[in-house]
């Protein structure tokens, strides 16, 4: 009976806590740009030309167009992205080395009913920018083809992954004007996808760019 005393006593004194444990994991990072820091990426994208390097043939998206971009006086690297990978290796207490450079960037124009799959980029880390969203996803998931649906995939942008479980998990950015000038940070071999928007004759204008060590190119 002691036996059952003790443990009935100790319960209410609740002296056996649990502590909870969270496994290792990665994450990505985002960043709201400064109008210096999405002025610079404008002037890349302007100073392109026709003659700049059509690289959609490379790349996993069903869009219109995506260009080459050149990163001036290695500028956009060493204030944006550079910094932006080192919180992330203080965030996830990554050790990926430190001999990292931007190894491509371009840019991308999507239209209405025009998406970019599922897929993974090459390299250690990637990143997106989003600088046009010329649709609401509030009000894409109006229109007849997604206010039945239970998803949030119309016009977004998804990240896919796996948890502890195996079950798949999503993580979705809602696409508006208010996502201009946002981006996102992530390791390259995370799968992601943009969902098409609809109803809108507008462009939207997307920027995207890779991390990788010195050695090697390429865009994917």
């Amino acid at each position: 009976m002691s036996a059952i005393k003790n443990l009935l006593k100790e319960s209410k004194e609740k002296k056996n806590k649990s502590t909870p444990i969270t496994p290792r994991n990665a994450g990505w990072i985002i960043k709201k740009l400064t109008q210096a820091e999405l002025d610079f990426v404008w002037y890349c994208i302007d100073t392109k030309t026709q003659d700049s390097k059509k690289i959609q043939y490379n790349l996993a998206g069903n869009i219109t167009s995506s260009y080459e971009l050149i990163d001036h006086r290695n500028l956009f690297w060493s204030t944006v992205v550079n910094p932006l990978v080192r919180d992330y290796k203080h965030y996830y207490n990554e050790r990926s080395g430190s001999k990292l450079c931007l190894q491509n960037w371009w840019v991308n124009y999507q239209n209405q009913t025009e998406f970019n799959p599922m897929h993974t980029h090459t390299g250690v880390y990637s990143f997106v920018i989003w600088m046009k969203i010329p649709t609401s996803y509030k009000e894409q998931k109006k229109l007849p083809i997604a206010s039945p649906s239970n998803s949030s995939a119309i016009s977004n942008f998804h990240f896919t992954y796996t948890d502890i479980l195996g079950k798949i998990r999503t993580m979705s950015y809602e696409m508006s004007p208010n996502m201009e000038g946002t981006m996102v940070l992530f390791p390259s071999a995370l799968n992601h996808e943009v969902y098409p928007f609809y109803n809108c004759d507008e462009t939207r204008i997307s920027v995207a760019g890779n991390v990788n060590y010195h050695s090697g190119y390429s865009f994917q």
